[in-house]
């Protein structure tokens, strides 16, 4: 079936140049699909438009801050318009990535049974505790907060594209890194560094409909898949499924099998643990050392531009672009009936 389709792009966040892309895939992919498409730049005209246009269902492809926390989503809500995606709530948890630990140990105290999901351990401050409540002057504590030593991974609470992300080696690191994380967000992680190696998931669903998809080994010549590496795609390879040695020394077929096993469980017990439907991906670092999936974040608004995850993992499972974003479509306009 067709649908009046407003895809929603750009914005005015630091990640408006990766959502400009994405909505340009989806609504080439949508026009050949034969639907109406209504291609929305975000800005003070959106609700105007929106009321104006009438558009059946909307496919959210803002990344980012408005597109990702929950704004849009709530307007969307507000105006009774359907929508392919997680709900605000839903969005407004998984913006704030200090809150991983908190929604799946009270998901697996409610009920949840899957208990693959780990994460690296961390203190999140914000930026008015460090500058106006003296935060700053013990920052001594750090290593003696944090399970190890040096290094850590010093990131914005919230936001995408690894914008704002330092790999802090020493003490003498650490100020400068938090004035970089700050200059993204007011709140800011301080994580145990996890060496390994990066994976992506993709998920398509809802609860215990979910499933996941191939996972995705990323290679970065940047040392990690930081925002350079996701610009150009020159400094990253892509492997699809992941390389067994990449997920035992030994690349023993029983560990191999059990690694991958371990890495589908953790990436759905955190899209079921925070309620999330339609799609997500979920970001983790496999430690090879403690054989051990170390969850980093999901991600409600995937990208979906020609050299993005989401697309490259439906094409390593045989399913077409198009086919996933009809179905997703049809989803939402069911709701909204």
């Amino acid at each position: 079936m067709s649908y009046k389709v407003a895809v929603l792009m750009g914005g005015s966040s630091f990640e408006r140049d990766f959502s400009l892309a994405s909505g340009r895939h989806v609504l080439r992919t949508l026009e050949a699909a034969g639907h109406t498409v209504l291609p929305l730049d975000t800005g003070a005209t959106l609700v105007e438009t929106l009321r104006h246009e009438q558009p059946d269902v909307a496919f959210i492809a803002l990344h980012g801050k408005h597109g990702e926390d929950g704004t849009v989503q709530s307007l969307l809500e507000f105006l009774s318009i359907p929508f392919v995606g997680s709900t605000s709530s839903v969005c407004r948890l998984t913006w704030d990535k200090s809150m991983l630990p908190t929604v799946v140990m009270t998901y697996r105290r409610t009920g949840g049974t899957a208990k693959a999901a780990r994460w690296p351990r961390g203190i999140c401050l914000s930026a008015t505790a460090l500058k106006d409540l003296g935060a700053a002057g013990a920052l001594d504590l750090v290593s003696q907060r944090l399970p190890s030593d040096y290094p850590y991974a010093v990131l914005p609470s919230s936001g995408g594209s690894a914008m704002g992300i330092s790999k802090v080696e020493s003490a003498d690191q650490l100020a400068s890194a938090l004035l970089e994380a700050l200059s993204f967000n007011d709140e800011v992680i301080i994580e145990e560094w996890v060496d390994g190696v990066e994976l992506a998931i993709c998920i398509l669903g809802e609860g215990e409909n979910a499933e996941a998809l191939p996972p995705i080994e990323i290679s970065s010549q940047t040392g990690f898949f930081n925002t350079e590496a996701r610009i150009d795609p020159e400094f990253v390879e892509y492997y699809i499924p992941v390389r067994n040695e990449s997920l035992a020394a030994d690349a023993d077929p029983a560990v191999v099998n059990q690694a991958r096993v371990q890495i589908a469980a953790a990436a759905l017990e955190v899209h079921k643990a925070f309620g999330c439907r339609d799609l997500s991906r979920v970001d983790m670092i496999w430690d090879v050392a403690q054989q051990a999936p170390k969850v980093l974040e999901i991600n409600v608004v995937p990208g979906m531009s020609e050299f993005s995850l989401l697309p490259a993992a439906l094409e390593a499972s045989g399913i077409g672009f198009g086919t996933i974003l009809n179905q997703l479509l049809d989803k939402a306009v069911a709701r909204g009936k």
